[in-house]
């Protein structure tokens, strides 16, 4: 593969399948090491029903949506390239900064331009990198279609605001294979067995706004 950037039909299957889908507030935690956030029952738009990991760089945040698999496989992305059909999962929804870039967040340090997320757990964006891993090691690590990132200053706003309950990471979930009921799993964890009512306050995030979402 020479190229990372999606094809114009591929980027918008994904789009068009994820923009269909349509807690208590977490003060004192220490954003300066890689959390998990579990989108409050109250937040609304993109977000909405959301497991993100999070990690600090540099005085920002940047993190990726765990739990938006798409119906969209590598081997339809780059029908050319042999080893991708080896890929079983699909490729996940990251987050709507630049969408159009592929990641792989794997067990382990693919060396070159890549960073540590927590854990074990690195993330390239590399192409080389991702080459190396899709042919060697197709399925120990899983791709994700654009990031999100957070100005200095948001995430901690975001979190005093109540849109996040916050967590330790934990690799296991971050691999599940089907990540279909793992937010409602720790929202009712995190909200002491049972998650607050929905609707409530109607927030929406800083992020969206600043994408152009709403």
């Amino acid at each position: 593969m020479k190229s990372r950037n999606w094809k114009d039909g591929a980027l918008a299957a994904i789009c068009g399948c994820l923009l269909a889908l349509g807690a208590g507030p977490a003060r004192g935690q220490d954003l300066t090491k890689a959390v998990l956030l579990v989108a409050s029952p109250a937040l609304q738009g993109m977000y909405s029903q959301t497991l993100l990991v999070a990690v600090p760089v540099d005085g920002t945040h940047i993190g990726f949506i765990v739990n938006r698999a798409t119906n969209v496989k590598l081997a339809t992305l780059f029908p050319e390239h042999a080893p991708s059909a080896k890929v079983a999962d699909p490729v996940y929804f990251g987050g709507p900064e630049r969408v159009d870039s592929l990641f792989a967040v794997g067990r382990r340090d693919p060396g070159g331009q890549s960073l540590a997320l927590f854990g074990e757990l690195f993330v390239t964006a590399n192409a080389a990198s991702i080459d190396r891993i899709i042919e060697q090691t197709p399925n120990d690590a899983r791709y994700f279609a654009g990031f999100v990132g957070w100005k200095p200053g948001e995430l901690e706003k975001e979190v005093d605001g109540g849109y996040w309950y916050v967590t330790e990471p934990d690799t296991s979930l971050f691999f599940r294979s089907d990540t279909s009921g793992l937010w409602e799993e720790l929202v009712k964890r995190l909200g002491n067995g049972h998650a607050p009512p929905q609707g409530q306050g109607m927030l929406r995030t800083t992020l969206e706004s600043r994408s152009g979402l709403l």
